[in-house]
C-alpha cells in the first residue's frame, strides 16, 4: 500500500547543507569524476565504494539501480558541476544523454578515499516541456489520467490535463479524505488533534501492526503515520473512529462520479474481499448498491478483518483493482487538495512530512504536500504545492494497469518532471 520511490534515493549518508569550499580538495573530485565511468556499467565498484556502502547496497542492486537511471535517462556523458561543503562531501551533476542528474557524495577522509555514501537528490529532462510529459503519461500502458491546477478564491482552476474526469483506482490515496473528515472535525470542536483513542482495529502492514493492541494513540499521532508513513493500522483505526458514514460525507463533498467509492473500506476490508476464500462475498459487495455493500460489511465483519489477509496473494499481480479499490478522478483528487489547503489547519503540516519525490526537487517550493497509494497495477500521487510567489498548486495523476505491475519509478518520474516545470 505505500508509494515506493527506492529508484530516486540509492542509500545513506544525506549532505548536510552549509557553505561550499574556496578550495575543493582533489580526492573528491577524482571520486565524482570516477563516478561517471561507474554509472556507466559494470565494473570496479569494490575499488569505488567502501565496504560500508557495499554492506549496504550490494554491486547487484547498484548494478540494478544503475542501471535503471540509464533506461530512464540515457548514457551518462559527463560531469557536470561540482560543489563540496566539506573536504569529503558534496554535490554533483551528472549530465545523461537525456537529463541531468543531482547527486551527494562522501568519501572518506583517508586514501584511497572511498565512496562512503551517495545520494540521487533530483533530476531534470534536457529540454523537457508539459507537452512531452503529457505524451509520455498517454504512452502508459492500461489507463492513466492526470491534471494540474491553480488553486484560486473561486475554485480550482485547470491548466494541464489528460483524462482529468476519469475515475482511477488510487490506493492509498484514499486516506487524505480520512485525514479530510479529521480536519472538519477539528476545525468545527468536534475533535481536538491531541484527542487520545485505541490503536484498532489494525492492518495487515505499516509500522503499528506491531504495537500493542488498543495503545492508545492521539488523532495527530495517528494521522501522521497514515500520511507520511501510509500505515494502515493507523487509517483503518481513523476510519472507524471517525465514523464511516461521516468520512463517506466527506468523500461525496468533491464530486463523486464513480459509484464504486462507496462505502469507504478499510484496508483491511478491501484485502480480505480480495482473498480467494472471500470468493462469494467479493461477489456480492462487486453487483451490490451502496446500501447493500454496508450491509454486507457489517454481516461480514468477523471474515473481513486483517487476519483474513494472505499478503502474498495480493502482493505481485493485480486483483480486482476494477472493483474493489479507491476510486476518484484527478479533478477531484484536486478538489479535495483545494479543500484541505482552505480547511486543513494543522493538516497541512502533517502532509508535508513525506514529499514522496527527491527531496531536492520538493525544495523548489515553498509548501509541499503529498499523498499517494499503490499496490500492484495500481499507482496514484496527488500534490498541494505553493510556489515561492505564493500561488498554490495542485498535482494529480494515476496509472492503472489491470493485467499487469506498474513501473512505480517511472511514474514517479513523470510526476517530477511535470513538477519541476511547474515550478520552473
Amino acid at each position: 500500500m505505500r508509494l515506493l520511490a527506492a529508484a530516486l534515493v540509492l542509500i545513506g549518508m544525506a549532505l548536510l547543507p552549509g557553505r561550499a569550499m574556496a578550495d575543493p580538495n582533489p580526492a573528491f573530485r577524482a571520486r565524482a569524476t570516477q563516478l561517471v565511468t561507474i554509472l556507466a556499467g559494470p565494473g570496479n565498484e569494490a575499488d569505488f565504494f567502501s565496504p560500508v556502502f557495499i554492506d549496504a547496497i550490494p554491486v547487484d542492486r547498484w548494478r540494478a539501480l544503475a542501471a535503471d537511471l540509464r533506461r530512464q535517462h540515457g548514457r551518462p556523458i559527463a560531469l557536470g558541476a561540482v560543489t563540496q561543503q566539506s573536504a569529503t562531501a558534496g554535490q554533483m551533476e551528472v549530465r545523461y544523454e537525456r537529463a541531468i542528474v543531482a547527486i551527494t557524495l562522501v568519501i572518506a577522509p583517508d586514501p584511497p578515499n572511498r565512496v562512503v555514501g551517495l545520494r540521487i537528490i533530483g533530476s531534470r529532462q534536457a529540454d523537457d516541456s508539459m507537452a512531452a510529459v503529457l505524451r509520455d503519461i498517454a504512452a502508459l500502458p492500461g489507463r492513466s489520467s492526470f491534471a494540474i491546477a491553480r488553486l484560486t478564491d473561486a475554485g480550482p482552476v485547470l491548466l494541464q490535463s489528460y483524462h482529468p474526469d476519469q475515475p482511477m483506482a488510487t490506493g492509498s490515496s484514499f486516506k487524505l479524505t480520512v485525514l479530510a473528515e479529521l480536519a472538519r472535525a477539528v476545525q468545527a470542536g468536534e475533535r481536538r488533534w491531541s484527542d487520545v483513542i485505541p490503536l484498532g482495529p489494525k492492518s495487515f502492514s505499516g509500522r503499528l501492526m506491531a504495537w500493542p493492541d488498543h495503545a492508545p494513540m492521539t488523532l495527530y499521532s495517528l494521522a501522521t503515520a497514515m500520511i507520511a508513513e501510509s500505515d494502515n493500522s493507523a487509517s483503518d483505526t481513523l476510519l472507524l473512529g471517525l465514523g464511516r458514514d461521516k468520512v463517506d460525507a466527506m468523500r461525496q463533498r468533491f464530486g463523486i462520479a464513480d459509484p464504486r467509492s462507496l462505502p469507504m473500506l478499510s484496508t483491511a476490508e478491501a484485502f480480505a474481499l480480495k482473498m480467494p476464500a472471500n470468493a462469494e462475498l467479493r461477489r456480492r459487495y462487486e453487483g451490490g448498491t451502496i446500501a447493500d455493500r454496508r450491509a454486507l460489511l457489517r454481516d461480514a465483519a468477523a471474515r473481513l478483518t486483517a487476519a483474513h489477509v494472505d499478503v502474498g496473494t495480493v502482493s505481485e499481480n493485480p486483483v480486482a483493482i476494477d472493483t474493489l479499490e479507491w476510486f476518484a478522478s484527478p479533478q477531484e483528487e484536486i478538489a479535495q487538495l483545494d479543500w484541505l489547503r482552505r480547511n486543513g489547519g494543522d493538516a497541512l503540516s502533517i502532509m508535508a512530512v513525506n514529499p514522496g519525490i527527491a527531496p531536492a526537487n520538493a525544495k523548489r517550493w515553498r509548501y509541499f504536500g503529498y499523498k499517494g497509494g499503490s499496490e500492484p497495477g495500481v499507482i496514484a500521487m496527488n500534490f498541494l504545492v505553493q510556489a515561492q510567489d505564493g500561488q498554490f498548486y495542485a498535482v494529480s495523476g494515476a496509472w492503472n494497469d489491470p493485467v499487469a505491475r506498474v513501473d512505480e519509478g517511472r511514474f514517479v518520474m513523470l510526476m517530477t518532471r511535470a513538477l519541476n516545470l511547474l515550478a520552473d
